[in-house]
Formats: structure tokens, C-alpha cells, sequence
């Protein structure tokens, strides 16, 4: 039986150099941070170009409401103040969190089917967190003194995704960071998995990219014919989000439109779009007659 070291790609060959004779604390957390606001204000950027392009009004869910560059940058503000004084940190802490319970940080990398079962799981526990979590939050003595700041703006946009008081940052947020821990504790400590399936920090990254792809397109404020909704009936999407801000309750799922339905908080939503349907369909009647 072989005992060489596996083969590592390029990639994984530019991991092992970043880490190499360096504190691994500090290369994630720079890491994960300067990632984490690349992918985050880099996916607004092509939001952002359509608003100032005509031909994309037509795909926007509130297309009667305008935002200014003001929101943009008193958004955008308020934002990096979060990132910085908040998230950071807790970016740093999560490398020596999570490698205590068994995180494994060195390549080779988990194959593309391990990390997709994965990431699936952490999806799942999201939504599930982020609905309930999300729904308590609508409770009027917490709505008015956290969860209000990130209804101000009725029709949202890509990076408003994060525009929330700081309570609700680290509350909602552990439905990004507890899923992948949960998983390692019971991968090591209850299930006793093969190394191999236990969380790498790699796959904890992708996770978080995708993460983030979500909640932005979710608060895009577009809903265009390519958008996965129309390609995956139970994610959520812009399409399924922008009503809650439209109407300021109900759709409080992230990712997937399951729970809104089983547990009835997407009755008026589902109203509304019937409506938008018909009037629709008399205009389209009219136009040809």
C-alpha cells in the first residue's frame, strides 16, 4: 500500500503557500475577510450597472421606486462600519474555533461530491435558522429596536443584504457559521465520520461565497428570466424576498420557499403575484383587442 503524499493541483499547491511559515490564524482571517468583501461588493457591481441602464427596468420587482446614490452610500457606509467592527472579528475567531473541533485547514482539498453534500446541508440549516429566527424578529418589541433598521429601505437593493442593526448581524449570522460547526461536532464527536467527510475549511469558504451570492441576488430588487427561481420552483430568490420588503411581513425564509408555504406566512405574497397575473393577462387582453 502506497504511503506517498498525494498530488496536489495548482490551486491547492497556492494554499499550501499561503499558509507556509505563517500564523494560520492570521492568514484565514485575512483571508476570509478580504474574500468576504470582494464577493460581497463585487456581486452588487453588475445590480448596480442596471440601474443606470434602461433596458433593465423592465426586470425590476419595484420598478416605481427609485434609490438614490445617497442610499447607495449611506448603505454602503454603514455596511464596512459592520464589517470591520463586527464581522471581522468574528471572521478571526472562527479559525480557532472551528480547528478545535477538528476543522481541517491543509490541501488536499475534499472532492467537488463531498463539499457539494455539504454545502446542500448548510443550506438547509440556513433557511431553517434564518426563517424562525427571521420570523421572531417581526415580534413588534424587537422589530422596533433592531430588526427596523433593515426595512428602511422598502425596495431593496444588493447590498443592503447586510444593512442591519448589530444584534441582528450576529444572531442571523450563526445560521451561517452554525450550520458548518454543528456538522463538524457531529461528524467528530457523535457520528465519528471518516476524516474525509469532516468540514475543511475550503468548503467552509465556498459555503460562505455562495452564501453571500444568495443574500445579495436575493435583495437585488430583480427578477430577470435567468434568475434560478424560474429554474428552481422552491428557491426563493429576489422574486420571493423583495415582498417581504415591499409588504413588510411574511416570505421570511432565505433560500428555499418550503417553510413560507407549510407554515402559511406566503398566503398574501402568493395573493398579490395572482393578482399581478391577472392584471397582466386583462392588459395583454385589451392590448390585442
Amino acid at each position: 500500500m502506497s504511503t506517498d503524499p498525494p498530488q496536489l493541483n495548482y490551486v491547492e499547491q497556492l494554499w499550501e503557500g499561503m499558509y507556509e511559515g505563517r500564523d494560520p490564524l492570521i492568514v484565514t482571517g485575512v483571508f476570509a475577510f478580504l474574500m468576504h468583501e470582494l464577493v460581497y461588493f463585487g456581486r452588487f457591481i453588475p445590480f448596480l450597472i442596471c440601474d443606470y441602464i434602461p433596458y433593465f427596468r423592465k426586470y425590476k420587482l419595484q420598478p416605481n421606486k427609485e434609490n438614490q446614490s445617497a442610499d447607495y452610500w449611506k448603505c454602503t457606509l454603514k455596511v464596512l462600519k459592520s464589517h470591520f467592527v463586527y464581522e471581522g472579528p468574528l471572521i478571526f475567531l472562527f479559525h480557532p474555533g472551528a480547528t478545535f473541533l477538528g476543522m481541517h485547514i491543509e490541501a488536499p482539498f475534499p472532492t467537488w461530491q463531498k463539499m457539494a453534500v455539504q454545502i446542500a446541508i448548510f443550506f438547509v440549516f440556513e433557511d431553517f435558522f434564518h426563517y424562525h429566527m427571521h420570523r421572531f424578529m417581526h415580534w413588534p418589541p424587537f422589530y422596533k429596536k433592531v430588526h427596523k433598521i433593515h426595512h428602511e429601505y422598502a425596495a431593496p437593493f444588493g447590498i443592503a443584504a447586510e444593512y442591519a442593526h448589530p444584534i441582528e448581524t450576529m444572531i442571523l449570522g450563526f445560521g451561517t457559521v452554525g450550520g458548518p460547526l454543528i456538522y463538524q461536532i457531529a461528524a467528530s464527536f457523535i457520528f465519528k465520520m471518516d476524516s474525509e467527510w469532516e468540514l475543511h475549511l475550503a468548503t467552509m469558504l465556498l459555503w460562505i461565497v455562495f452564501r453571500l451570492f444568495q443574500a445579495i441576488d436575493a435583495h437585488s430588487g430583480y427578477d430577470f428570466p435567468w434568475s434560478l427561481h424560474n429554474w428552481v420552483p422552491f428557491w426563493a430568490g429576489a422574486e420571493h424576498h423583495d415582498y417581504h420588503h415591499q409588504a413588510f411581513i411574511g416570505n421570511y425564509a432565505s433560500s428555499f420557499r418550503w417553510w413560507d408555504y407549510l407554515l402559511g406566512t406566503d398566503v398574501k405574497y402568493r395573493a398579490y403575484r395572482k393578482r399581478q397575473r391577472e392584471e397582466r393577462l386583462k392588459a395583454e387582453k385589451a392590448k390585442s383587442n
